[in-house]
């Protein structure tokens, strides 16, 4: 007797990214899933894969965010849920896609007594049945390395790239907000042919996210300045730069970012900046109330569908982007 083994795709998703989810099915042509989430009256998660995904390669996407009301933290247990839920019911693989991944920012202990809580979620998702996990501009390169299983790590660049391409023009800078993203800055200068900055800035030991910017180093006046950074929580580094770059004669100044977390003052800092456009992507949802002018959406459903469709047909994930996604 003859066995054929058919490869089963299935993509199913949390709801805090059904939009992102269902542009990514539109993408790949295949329809999305449902895993009939439920919650209990005390605000317990339920979830129940509607059609048999026995020996199917899953792929559960969720992005790490509020939504409605929720937090961050139900959005990665009904993760976690799901990914448990898939194992129980014999997937044969199970892939993590969680646009934006969250704790990224907690990769490391900066002083004693502290959580590596990035860590502690990639052993969680382990933990729970997951294989491979795919998120998109990981705060930082080295949680790639906290998950004991194959990782994706996808860049929004090429979006970003392209639609900053349409500003053309001879008079591009990119500036890195800080040192830590130097690397990415010059990777954005080598593909628009632009000119590098970079923003020093002192962040305060003893408050969150307060940051002071204090130089900019390289040649911004009568330039277009574009800041590059992985996300936007509060607004205060990508504030702080802006005002510098501005106050050090740049003519225009604009923020292209991957993570629009935009958390407490972050729209109103926005709104009342020197910046003149803000470009993100659709790694979160972006509620009505943080829908402004200056915001405007790029969609990575495209590259997510990419990666989604190299891992299924075991093809390489990295050559999608020139091998520029890897730190």
């Amino acid at each position: 007797m003859q066995l054929l083994n058919h490869k089963k795709l299935h993509v199913v998703s949390g709801r805090a990214t059904r939009d992102l989810a269902g542009d990514i099915c539109h993408e790949l042509g295949f329809p999305l899933g449902s895993p009939n989430i439920a919650e209990f009256a005390n605000g317990e998660i339920h979830v129940k894969y509607g059609e048999s995904i026995r020996g199917s390669d899953v792929f559960i996407v969720q992005t790490h965010t509020e939504w409605e009301g929720r937090s961050i933290n139900d959005a990665i247990m009904e993760h976690l849920i799901m990914v448990d839920a898939a194992k129980r019911a014999s997937a044969k693989r199970i892939t993590v896609v969680a646009p934006h991944y969250g704790y990224a920012r907690q990769d490391r202990k900066a002083s004693g007594r502290e959580p590596i809580t990035a860590r502690l979620l990639s052993d969680m998702f382990l933990a729970a049945g997951a294989d491979r996990l795919v998120s998109v501009d990981l705060h930082s390169g080295q949680i790639q390395g906290f998950f004991d299983g194959p990782v994706d790590h996808l860049t929004a660049m090429p979006v970003l790239v392209d639609h900053l391409l349409e500003l053309g023009g001879d008079d591009l800078v990119i500036v890195s907000p800080d040192a830590g993203r130097v690397k990415v800055a010059e990777r954005y200068t080598n593909h628009l042919g632009a000119d590098l900055a970079i923003v020093h800035k002192r962040r305060a030991t003893d408050q969150k996210n307060v940051v002071e910017a204090k130089e900019i180093v390289g040649d911004v006046a009568g330039r277009t300045c574009v800041l590059i950074d992985d996300m936007i929580d509060t607004g205060g580094t990508i504030v702080a730069a802006a005002e510098l770059v501005a106050e050090s004669g740049a003519e225009r100044v604009i923020v292209a970012t991957t993570h629009a977390v935009l958390s407490g003052p972050a729209i109103d800092r926005l709104k009342n900046s020197a910046i003149e456009r803000v470009i993100v992507t659709d790694t979160l949802p972006l509620p009505s109330e943080k829908q402004i002018d200056k915001i405007e959406v790029l969609s990575v459903a495209p590259i997510i569908a990419r990666a989604i469709s190299a891992v299924f047909e075991d093809t390489s994930v990295s050559e999608i982007f020139g091998g520029e996604n890897l730190a």
